[in-house]
Formats: structure tokens, C-alpha cells, sequence
């Protein structure tokens, strides 16, 4: 059976101020009147029955996801005591829908995503399913590059297969390179922005995990043995502790040999950034602007307001983000590193209540 797994445990860091540890991007409205988790699940709903769906999530959003999604049974939100990264949080999933179902087939989806024409989207995954269950391959989809992108991870394509929509063997995954490495790999047209969204049988990424990250492995099959159990939280929460958090691609999508990308036509946006988010916002002279901005002289800058008036005068290539009680000012090509930003300001500790 097909079940969809909804990655919602992240922090947003690159969403700050907007987004913050009691309210991550998941949950944010910013597009529609519907949040990033919402509007995920309602995409895949065509495909996935709703008993079927399952979110993945750090313990202390569990009540939040529950008033975001009141149409999703609480059995089907999985917790992780701690942020360990995303290849045991699937992996944890993997193991937990395994006990259910021995043919599970988990189409993984991140929480942050936008997408356009929907009903191609849906064909896209109907296909990664089927390959993920004939070839018993991991499947991945891979978006055509718009520009030269920094912050995204890349897919060579390699060898093509027999298919309705155009699907390759994995030549090699990059995480996100430099821009003149990113300059290249738009130029030679063989390469595809890496969407995070991933399909696979549950037994076949656990055998993946189990070759190429065994220590991992072996705490998941820990976790295996007592699900159901009284004591699960317990051993869930002690695995955790002994685990050493990498990502899916880092730890194995860029080592594994099962790999497939679908070039998907599909319109796609990974809302993880200032820069991502200003495409959706008015274009006003030169500048993208939410409600309640006024600039003059200014140009290339995003700002987002809220309730104060924003006013800018003389501004260039400038991220302004009035949330209230945080105001951001930004240089544009700062962006990526607002993470290391965020790290010495909790790290002077006086600033935890505006985190």
C-alpha cells in the first residue's frame, strides 16, 4: 500500500524572523490562507488516502500538528524526541510503517514546498511508484534549473528509462555547490535541481541504510523490535541519544546505486528562503514588497512587513523583515549563511525570548 510521509520537524532558520522555535515555517500562511503543512497534505490527498498520510515531527509540535490537520488520526504523527536529521527521521518512519505493512511504499514529501499544476504533479508520483515498487529502486524528482541556485542540491542525469515521463538512472548527486560550479552544471543541461521528495519500498531503504549507514541500522532495528511495545517512546528516546543525526542524501542517496530521478515539468518552489519567499510577493519598481511598505530610491531589495508601516529610503540589495517584535536587515547575498547568524545569537544568550 502507498502511504504518504510529511516531513514537518524542522526549525525554518532561514525563515527567521517569521519563523521561530514555536513556529516553525510549516506553519506559516503566507501564500494562501492555508499553511505549508496544510496545503502538502491537500496535494497529495488525490493520491493518498488521508488515513494513509503520516507526518513526521519533533515532539514538542505533535498539538500543533493536530490543530493544523484535524482530519489526520493522532497515531499518525510520529515524533522524534530530538532533531536528528533527515535520514533517521525516515528511517524511523520506515520501520514504524514496515511493522504495519510489509510492502509499504513511502512517498516522502518536505512540509515547505509550492507547487503548481497539481494534477501533473500526481501523475509524477503515481510513476515514482510504480518504478519504486517494480525496480525496487529509490526514486527521486528532480526539477529543471531556472538559474544558477546555490542553496539546492543537483542530479546528473544518467542512463534513461522505458517511461511515460521522461526518468533516469542516477549519474551523481551534489549538494548544494558553489555558484561556479552551480554556472556549470546549467550550462551542460544534464543536471536537475534535487526536489527532496523521495519514493521507496520501507524494506528497501532500510537495506540501503543498513549497507552504507549500519550504525543506524542498528538502532532502528532496536526501535523495530519494541514498536507497540509500553516501552517504545522509551527505546526511542534512548536510540536517539546513541545516534549521530546526517541527511538522506548526504547518507545515502549520494552512495547508493538504486538511485532514479524523474524530470518533473511540474511548477516547483522550495520556500526555504527570504528570496524564495519574495517571489511571491508585488513587484513594485525594481523591489518585491508585501502590504505596508513604501520605499523610494531604492532598489533590489525584498520587504516583508506586517503590521508597521515600512518605510525605505536609498535601500539596494537589502532583506528587510518586520515581525513584530524582530526586525531583520539583510544584505541579499548573506541569505545562506543566516543559520551561523542565528547560532552566535543564541549563543550570547540574552536574546532566547525572541528565538
Amino acid at each position: 500500500m502507498i502511504y504518504g510521509l510529511i516531513l514537518a520537524g524542522g526549525k525554518g532558520t532561514r525563515l527567521y524572523p517569521l519563523s521561530r522555535s514555536a513556529r516553525p515555517k510549516q506553519f506559516l500562511k503566507v501564500i494562501n490562507n492555508k499553511s505549508f503543512l496544510q496545503n502538502t497534505v491537500d496535494r497529495v490527498s488525490p493520491l493518498i488516502d488521508k488515513e494513509n498520510i503520516y507526518i513526521v515531527t519533533n515532539k514538542e509540535y505533535k498539538d500543533k500538528v493536530k490543530v493544523e490537520l484535524e482530519n489526520i488520526n493522532s497515531n499518525n504523527i510520529f515524533t522524534e524526541p530530538m532533531n536528528k536529521e533527515t535520514a533517521t527521521c525516515i528511517g524511523l518512519s520506515a520501520v514504524k510503517l514496515l511493522k504495519k505493512d510489509n510492502d509499504a511504499i513511502m512517498v516522502v514529501l518536505p512540509s515547505d514546498h509550492h507547487i503548481e499544476n497539481e494534477k501533473l504533479y500526481i501523475e509524477t508520483l503515481s510513476q515514482a511508484v510504480e518504478i519504486a515498487n517494480r525496480r525496487r529502486g529509490i526514486v527521486t524528482l528532480g526539477i529543471t534549473p531556472a538559474r544558477s541556485e546555490t542553496g539546492y542540491g543537483y542530479i546528473e542525469m544518467g542512463q534513461r528509462l522505458q517511461s511515460d515521463i521522461p526518468t533516469y538512472k542516477v549519474a551523481r548527486f551534489t549538494e548544494k555547490p558553489n555558484l561556479e560550479v552551480a554556472k556549470d552544471f546549467l550550462l551542460k543541461g544534464s543536471y536537475l535541481w534535487n526536489s527532496g521528495m523521495f519514493i521507496f519500498r520501507a524494506d528497501v531503504i532500510l537495506r540501503e541504510i543498513e549497507k552504507y549507514l549500519p550504525k543506524l541500522y542498528k538502532s532502528l532495528m532496536e526501535i523495530y523490535k519494541h514498536i507497540g511495545e509500553e516501552d517504545e517512546e522509551e527505546v526511542i528516546k534512548e536510540q536517539y541519544s546513541l545516534i549521530d543525526g546526517i541527511s538522506i542524501d548526504f547518507g545515502v542517496m549520494q552512495k547508493t546505486r538504486k538511485a532514479y530521478v524523474i524530470k518533473s515539468d511540474f511548477i516547483w518552489d522550495d520556500i526555504g528562503s527570504f528570496s524564495a519567499l519574495s517571489r511571491y510577493l508585488e513587484e513594485e519598481k525594481n523591489n518585491k514588497v508585501s502590504d505596508n511598505v513604501y520605499l523610494q530610491d531604492s532598489e533590489n531589495c525584498a520587504v516583508f512587513g506586517e503590521k508597521n508601516l515600512v518605510i525605505g529610503f536609498g535601500l539596494k540589495d537589502l532583506i528587510v523583515v518586520d515581525a513584530g517584535d524582530v526586525i531583520l536587515i539583510m544584505d541579499k547575498n548573506k541569505e545562506q549563511e543566516i543559520k551561523h547568524l542565528l547560532n552566535d545569537i543564541i549563543d550570547e544568550g540574552k536574546y532566547k525570548d525572541f528565538m
